[in-house]
């Protein structure tokens, strides 16, 4: 399993946001592009970026900035936020390895199909983000998590099946910024039904017990923003789990 660091850029900040709540920000006094860097020097090789601008707007809003963390960290990185059209989609593979499709891959699914066969799967990662139900049923919201689909998670993957879908990337939304623990049922399900896509798992990461416990269950990566930020891991700890390290 690898850590994948993560950066939230509102504004040009580095900041996080509890359970994607707008109102409930965090903001780091540190710069991105040093954060980048320094999470290369400890041996990450993928970086996990949020356009929180873009999320919010329906369109790139920090290309600039991440094409500098980039270049400047030596980072694969991988962009979500804003992508909603072909427009900011072509805007984002310019600076960006990968890029994450999230609200579009529920409600236009048949586009973004189209983008992966175009453009080549492994570009992409779809991002769904799930509220689970009293009956465990993991529901994928919608426009940065202000809207319920009543779309199951497993009919969302489902469909891209047949389109090349290497990368999914799921996010318990009421764990992510929180520090409560990953969502150990849930990613073990993903990876049962799923064996032959590479999930990362996202949301409540706290410390490198956690990271443990997701290598065992076998997704193939963990995001960390907030756990990172506040340095809840020493560098020994996160070795087994940064590829360059």
């Amino acid at each position: 399993m690898q850590l994948i660091p993560a950066i939230d850029l509102r504004n040009g900040r580095c900041v996080r946001l509890l359970k994607g709540d707008f109102d409930r920000e965090t903001r780091y006094e540190i710069d991105p592009a040093e954060l980048a860097g320094r999470y290369r020097e400890i041996g990450a090789e993928w970086l996990h970026v949020v356009d929180l601008d873009g999320a919010a707007s329906g369109q790139p809003m920090n290309l600039a900035l991440i094409e500098n963390l980039a270049g400047g960290a030596g980072l694969n990185v991988q962009l979500g936020g804003g992508i909603r059209d072909e427009a900011s989609l072509l805007r984002a593979l310019d600076v960006a390895d990968r890029v994450v499709i999230g609200s579009l891959a529920v409600t236009d699914p048949g586009q973004v199909g189209a983008w992966m066969a175009d453009h080549g799967a492994e570009r992409f990662t779809l991002g769904f983000d799930v509220c689970l139900g009293g009956d465990g049923t993991a529901s994928v919201m919608t426009h940065g998590w202000t809207r319920s689909s009543a779309v199951a998670l497993e009919s969302a993957v489902d469909v891209f099946l047949g389109a090349g879908l290497r990368n999914v990337l799921c996010t318990d939304v009421d764990r992510d910024g929180a520090l409560t623990g990953p969502n150990l049922d849930l990613y073990a399900h993903c990876v049962n039904r799923w064996p032959d896509l590479e999930f990362q798992a996202s949301g409540g990461v706290r410390d490198a017990n956690d990271l443990a416990r997701l290598a065992r269950i076998g997704v193939a990566s963990a995001i960390s923003g907030k756990a990172l930020l506040e340095g809840r891991m020493t560098t020994e700890e996160l070795r087994p789990y940064l590829p360059n390290a």
